[in-house]
């Protein structure tokens, strides 16, 4: 946890943008990708996220920077914590932490290794975002060319869940522009370079949405 002073998520993007300036090409994008997942959170929604390869390493990479204190403090609610003592005769555990709800699809070993073995390995992220999407969540598809298969059929799937789809790809035209609400395309097309850009892309967003729910405000 960042223990300078909060910035808001604006300032966050501000920052971004100063450092990484070839990425001004995709401000409009990565704004509505912020909002879109901010307004996810804040109705109790969850984000769902996968990519294979680098991209699967940055899917968790993601969910562990959402789950948990990332820059701010996340205090669990008063809510929560009278519903806890009445529960169990104590205080909550100050470790207790809140959590923006996010699941990284590749994580899910048996169910992939056994869906990719029994019905179409192809298929093994749109099923668990038809077992797991919901109206309103937003799915992170997170591929290098826009054009990984398994990746697309998840976003297949979302689109017909009323799932938004946020897309993190490189410069070129793909599957994933034509079908994602929201394509963050960074300017660069060989795969080790376009991995370089969404580590910081991503991060800048967890880092965005972060101070919107805790301690920033929105656009």
């Amino acid at each position: 946890m960042d223990t300078k002073c909060p910035q808001t998520g604006d300032e966050c993007l501000a920052t971004f943008f100063s450092n990484y300036p070839e990425m001004r090409s995709c401000e409009t994008e990565m704004r509505a990708a912020r909002k879109a997942i901010t307004m996810a959170f804040s109705k109790d929604k969850k984000l769902l996220v996968c990519g294979n390869g680098g991209s699967a390493a940055d899917s968790e990479h993601v969910v562990g920077e959402l789950m948990k204190s990332f820059r701010f403090k996340r205090p669990v609610t008063s809510a929560f914590k009278i519903a806890y003592r009445e529960a169990n005769g104590c205080d909550a555990p100050t470790w207790l932490e809140g959590a923006l709800p996010a699941i990284s699809l590749v994580s899910q070993t048996a169910l992939s290794t056994a869906f990719g073995n029994d019905e179409a390995a192809v298929g093994v992220f749109a099923q668990q975002v038809y077992g797991y999407g919901e109206l309103g969540d937003v799915l992170l598809a997170i591929s290098t060319s826009g054009n990984s298969a398994n990746v697309v059929e998840a976003a297949k799937v979302a689109r017909a869940r009323g799932i938004k789809v946020i897309a993190l790809t490189g410069s070129e035209e793909s599957k994933l522009t034509a079908l994602a609400d929201v394509c963050v395309r960074v300017p660069r097309d060989e795969v080790f370079r376009v991995q370089e850009l969404h580590l910081p892309v991503y991060h800048v967003l967890c880092a965005a949405v972060e101070a919107d729910i805790f301690g920033g405000a929105a656009e």
